[in-house]
């Protein structure tokens, strides 16, 4: 080891910039792993599993729901994502001593602490803008969180200082770490609220809140009560209760999707569905309560010249490896030959007539040959139509052909009949039309429809009206609906039949549908008209009301076919006048009639797009498609490519990437090229990346290590001082960019703060009690003890007890005080005050711990 006695001053202060140079890059190197693991950690905290809910009406309804609990996802995963260069330092440079105890450890986790709890709130107080406040939503949490948080520093000095002096036994060790879990039990507790009513009097027992997205205030009323029983018992019925409240958190998604739909729609009616469905798809994670590791990783990215992964990850959407479906195109061989279409309807009048047999596919230059032949029906060969049989020659290139019928007209009423006529016995010729014989198989098949419906109607009548079908379901996004009202047993004559709609569920003047009467009129062999509805698109997600449209008695306005004698205007009053008995019964058998079916029933349903659009939102709703990566392709790409950092919620035109972008993007290329290495996301659900992750902070983080003793030693700083302030800062950036944006951008002040009690909990738990139960096992086994100076470490510990204590009052006091009103924000003057204050707060502790540590005050 170089243990020099002379340094010339130009030396120190060259290995001084270094160090601190390599120490910067290693900070930006770990921030942007840090972001690899976060991005594993959203994904897996994100899976959902769908639930199956019974409403009352006994209806069943699929939920999607989160697996992971959001407090223990937070106390857990992200808290260890957060704080794992600190928990990793701790446990590197204890296993590096040989299981001796050392400063920079336990003094970076304290010294982070103090940062995030006296700098970052101080910041994110300021940031809220004038005369906005951030409450945390979650209070009983919070309580817990900063409960143990207190604990966890008076425990650490417990143990260094009044249990066994200056020495740390096993059991000491292993309840610090234990501690972990039970503060992630206690939390979920208080989250839940499990065993609260039993301590609370009856009259505080009304409520019972399951926690949804819209999470209610603490001590805000629900409006669904659930007492005791009269003997003190529990309630039945929780079950059901969280049932209900799962279907109403999904009903509440719902509605909020619609109306932002809506809203999308009217301020950019242009737009078509897909369009909306995109800018719906932005809005909402924009506007979703977004977790503290998507804080992290958006501060990180921008940091580093990625750009908003918001905006820049829909604007490219990407495909997850499950829904890459890839489709082989098959080559297309074989001729089809078919009828197109399969069924006609023409007048007994017609006389002939022409339908169509068309190929398709395989080798065009082949010749084609299929037979065909009539068949009969309701209607007889010779006495209504003429029997035809013949062949049909698709030539090279011909890819319709047409069979030509004929129909007998007669003077009888008949009523409306059919025949058919069939496809049969294709054979394949060469382009010369040679017969070909294939060893392999057929080129040419029949393909359905072989057989067409031709359907005579007939034309002495004046028709039977009805409408086609009893009961149909039209969309609401329909617009103009139509009804299909057909004339059979005739058609001869113009005819009016009046029609009105009738209101049932659905009502009209413009609620539901149009109310509409007026007639429609059939011209002389014309069989069916439509009668248009227009059906009004509220847009809802589901939707079931009826009306009915109802036909009047028709009336012949004009006998004839319009080509003889008898096409003139029909006045019904005055030809049953002159009629005799015998006359008006043939006449009657002539007129216009009604049909079975002159009532329709009309069900008004959802839109099946819009609602579809509005599932397909709500699945798309997940923080985790926008973070995770599907490929090393995809993370490749990412690395370098460089954007601009613009705000999220900015609706102007995509900006260029500004120089500081470039300069970060260029300082950070070696580290997001090495990490583009890590897995995706995708594979395993996210434990791939999440292994390798933590793995490559542990690598980063022992040479931070290093470099920080080395810069420490060179200008001649302790390592309690050096971690309580380079790194503790450095390993904090960060998560000051991430809270920062949080305290702006979301409506609670949960994600920016609420989580800062957590993490310092769990950097005592899982940082320091991983490393010192390894060290007291180790030296039990060896029948040592292990010794921990109190020394810096229980000064700085006490120190920041004292100030946590008083800023967590504070912030207290501006929740309670009414002319704040909240954790974060308020009036300007109270901002500055309150920043100040933490900042100095800050200030004090980093001045007094390092006279401390040189002597010049006396510790304990």
């Amino acid at each position: 080891m170089w243990n020099p006695t002379d340094v010339a001053l130009s030396d120190k202060v060259g290995r001084a910039i270094v160090y601190f140079l390599g120490l910067i890059f290693m900070f930006l190197g770990v921030s942007i792993i840090a972001d690899r693991f976060m991005s594993a950690i959203e994904v897996i905290t994100s899976k959902e599993k769908e639930v199956q809910v019974i409403r009352p009406n006994g209806d069943e309804v699929i939920v999607s729901v989160r697996i992971w609990n959001e407090t223990v996802s937070n106390l857990t995963l992200m808290a260890l994502g957060s704080s794992a260069p600190e928990i990793l330092l701790s446990v590197i440079e204890i296993c590096g001593k040989k299981f001796k105890a050392g400063d920079l450890g336990p003094s970076t986790i304290v010294g982070s602490a103090a940062f995030n709890l006296f700098v970052i709130i101080a910041i994110c107080v300021y940031v809220i803008p004038d005369g906005e406040i951030r409450k945390i939503k979650h209070l009983r949490v919070f309580f817990v969180t900063a409960t143990f948080s207190i604990l966890a520093y008076i425990w650490l000095y417990m143990i260094l200082e009044t249990i066994s002096k200056n020495v740390v036994d096993v059991w000491e060790a292993l309840l610090t770490l234990m501690l972990f879990p039970v503060t992630v039990v206690w939390a979920y507790v208080a989250d839940k609220r499990i065993f609260f009513y039993r301590f609370l009097r009856k009259k505080y027992t009304a409520e019972k809140v399951v926690r949804r997205e819209s999470h209610m205030e603490m001590g805000e009323a629900d409006t669904n009560h659930m007492k005791k029983n009269h003997d003190g018992s529990e309630p039945i019925g929780i079950e059901g209760q969280e049932n209900d409240a799962l279907e109403k958190d999904l009903e509440e998604k719902r509605k909020n999707f619609v109306k932002l739909l809506q809203e999308l729609k009217h301020k950019h009616p242009e737009a078509d569905l897909q369009t909306l469905e995109q800018m719906a798809n932005y809005e909402a994670l924009n506007q979703k309560q977004k977790s503290r590791a998507f804080y992290r990783i958006q501060a990180t990215r921008k940091m580093c010249g990625a750009g908003n992964i918001l905006k820049k990850t829909l604007d490219n959407k990407r495909a997850s490896i499950a829904e890459v479906k890839i489709e082989m195109a098959q080559e297309d061989t074989i001729t089809r030959v078919f009828f197109d279409p399969a069924s006609y309807t023409v007048m007994e009048n017609v006389g002939s007539f022409s339908i169509s047999v068309v190929r398709q596919g395989g080798d065009m230059n082949n010749t084609i040959y299929v037979d065909y032949k009539t068949s009969d029906g309701t209607a007889n060969a010779g006495s209504d139509y003429h029997y035809a049989e013949g062949t049909l020659v698709f030539k090279p290139g011909e890819v319709q052909k047409d069979i030509y019928l004929t129909i007998i007209d007669d003077d009888v009423f008949e009523e409306d009949e059919h025949f058919f006529c069939n496809l049969d016995n294709i054979r394949v010729g060469t382009s010369e039309g040679m017969f070909d014989s294939n060893p392999y198989g057929p080129s040419a098949e029949l393909v359905e429809p072989t057989k067409c419906q031709i359907t005579i109607l007939d034309d002495d009548h004046a028709g039977i009206f009805h409408f086609e079908d009893k009961e149909v379901n039209v969309s609401e996004a329909t617009g103009v609906a139509q009804f299909k009202v057909v004339r059979s047993s005739g058609a001869r004559g113009v005819v009016r039949v009046p029609f009105k709609t009738i209101e049932g569920t659905a009502k009209g003047n413009g609620k539901d549908f149009d109310h509409t009467q007026g007639e429609v009129e059939f011209q002389n062999d014309e069989v069916w008209k439509y009668i248009e509805i227009n059906i009004i698109d509220d847009e809802e997600y589901e939707k079931n009301v009826d009306f009915a449209i109802e036909l009047g008695t028709p009336s012949l306005v004009k006998r004839g076919n319009g080509s003889g004698a008898d096409d003139h205007e029909y006045d019904m009053q005055n030809a049953i006048m002159n009629m005799t008995d015998d006359d008006q019964r043939i006449a009657d058998l002539g007129l216009p009639q009604l049909g079975e079916n002159t009532r329709i029933q009309v069900r008004i349903m959802e839109s099946q797009e819009f609602k579809n659009t509005v599932d397909k939102l709500i699945k798309k709703a997940n923080l985790s498609l926008v973070v995770g990566t599907s490929s090393w392709r995809e993370q490749f790409t990412e690395a370098l490519a460089v954007s601009a950092g613009d705000e999220e919620g900015d609706d102007s035109e995509e900006k260029l990437p500004s120089c500081l972008d470039y300069v970060m993007h260029f300082l950070t290329i070696f580290w997001k090229i090495l990490f583009a290495f890590v897995p995706p996301t995708d594979i395993w659900g996210g434990w791939a990346c999440f292994c390798v992750s933590i793995c490559m902070i542990g690598i980063l983080t022992g040479v931070i290590g290093d470099l920080a003793s080395s810069f420490g030693c060179t200008i001649q700083l302790k390592d309690s001082v050096t971690a309580i302030s380079f790194v503790a800062l450095g390993t904090s950036v960060p998560d000051t960019f991430a809270s920062k944006v949080a305290a702006v951008g979301d409506k609670y002040a949960d994600a920016s703060i609420g989580n800062v009690t957590g993490s310092n909990a769990v950097n005592v738990f899982l940082g320091i009690g991983i490393a010192w139960s390894l060290a007291a096992i180790y030296h039990a086994i060896n029948s040592q003890k292990f010794t921990v100076e109190t020394g810096s470490l229980g000064f700085s510990v006490t120190l920041f007890t004292l100030f946590a204590l008083v800023v967590i009052s504070v912030l207290m006091v501006r929740r309670k005080v009414s002319s704040i009103g909240g954790e974060l924000g308020g009036p300007k003057n109270f901002k500055m005050l309150t920043t100040i204050t933490f900042v100095m707060i800050w200030m004090l502790y980093i001045m007094l711990c390092s006279f401390e540590a040189y002597g010049y005050i006396e510790g304990f």
